[in-house]
């Protein structure tokens, strides 16, 4: 019998490969015609280079304004005090430049403005949640009217989603809201422009689209186009990342990364649900404070070892796209984590034991902690991660 399966399309037109960000954005803006041009940018390229300046410039009378500071994680009180910014200057377009947490807030932003969300608790009706049976529920509502444009500066890859995250600061937890028109129009990939990225931060969200990548090729619910992107995208950051290692200044090196972050993220937005490792490191980020990508950093090795009883013979694509055909996936994973100087337990990213439980218990209201291939059916599973994971 023919596997039967699909891919989902979000509502992007438009990726941009290695042009010059400011020069790619205008001819953008031109072509949607936009005149009231809200630019939402990492603090650092704002304050400490002239990235943002470039761009305001080549921008023009189209500028509306600027606005940085968002924290890492989304916390909602932080997009709600940019939506109101882009609100006051009756913003036609949004750019979101910088990393996740910029991305996914300006994604969020567009639901207050269509929605007229003015506080954190507004935000409560919109996001994803698991209900009392278990049972993931998505809210249903109106998609945003003002679109944006991503010029990524790091590889996490969630431009190029139509899910995106914001932290409840209440409960400190990170939350999922969705809609296929929260994706970006248009992506823009500018190696040039991620020099100014940490090295850090470069790596560890390099590794959390190789997780992207790796969690699709052990998924029961993948399929052979989604294995072929994830393929591709493992190859494409095992090289980029372990050249930039060598060589920052390696701007092809860079745009490998970059397209590999784009066809890890793929399979994601064409309905292929990720694991485990997402799930507790959604968990890890909103609740416990941990970057973005040294969650799976720490947890994507342990989660393939705890999987490969049930997965193996599909791991066995992740070792060999890894260079190390023939070695388990766990070991191959965290041998390329290490070499990129990145950390590997719990420990070391500052969550101890005593906070296992609040994240087992958490982990079981993520969306992915239930299309893990190895069933997670409770809090007692998670901890079993967890406590291999501790260090």
């Amino acid at each position: 019998m023919v596997a039967q399966s699909q891919i989902i399309w979000t509502a992007m037109e438009n990726v941009s490969l290695g042009r010059p960000a400011a020069e790619a954005l205008a001819a953008e803006v031109d072509r949607l015609d936009a005149k009231r041009v809200f630019l939402h940018v990492s603090t650092n390229l704002n304050k400490n280079t002239d990235e943002i300046a470039r761009i305001e410039k080549a921008l023009g009378k189209r500028h509306a304004a600027t606005h940085d500071g968002m924290p890492p994680h989304a916390p909602r009180s932080a997009v709600i005090r940019a939506a109101e910014h882009a609100r006051e200057v009756k913003a036609d377009l949004v750019v979101s430049v910088g990393g996740g947490s910029v991305n996914d807030a300006s994604a969020v932003m567009l639901l207050c403005l269509k929605h007229n969300l003015r506080k954190p608790e507004d935000l409560e009706p919109y996001h994803i949640y698991v209900d009392e049976k278990g049972v993931l529920q998505r809210p249903q509502y109106e998609g945003p009217d003002v679109r944006m444009i991503a010029i990524p500066t790091t590889l996490s890859g969630g431009e190029f989603n139509t899910l995106s995250g914001a932290t409840d600061e209440r409960i400190q937890l990170k939350q999922g809201y969705e809609h296929r028109l929260m994706a970006p129009i248009s992506v823009i990939l500018d190696p040039a422009i991620t020099v100014h990225t940490p090295e850090w931060l470069w790596m560890s969200t390099g590794v959390r689209s190789l997780d992207h990548a790796m969690e699709t090729l052990g998924s029961f619910l993948s399929n052979d186009f989604a294995d072929g992107m994830a393929d591709s995208a493992l190859r494409l950051l095992s090289e980029g990342l372990a050249r930039v290692k060598s060589n920052p200044a390696d701007l092809d090196g860079r745009l490998k990364c970059q397209i590999g972050a784009w066809q890890s993220m793929i399979p994601v937005i064409g309905g292929i649900p990720m694991g485990a490792s997402h799930a507790i490191g959604h968990v890890l980020g909103g609740t416990c404070g941990v970057p973005h990508g040294y969650t799976s950093c720490v947890m994507a090795p342990y989660v393939l070892a705890w999987n490969a009883a049930v997965n193996g013979e599909r791991q066995k694509r992740i070792a060999a796209g890894l260079g190390k055909a023939g070695a388990s996936a766990a070991d191959a994973a965290d041998k390329f984590i290490r070499s990129l100087g990145m950390p590997r337990t719990l420990k070391s990213v500052n969550v101890d034991q005593s906070q296992f439980d609040k994240v087992a218990r958490y982990t079981m209201e993520d969306l992915w902690a239930r299309t893990n291939p190895r069933p997670v059916n409770g809090p007692e599973e998670v901890m079993e991660i967890l406590r291999i994971a501790a260090g």
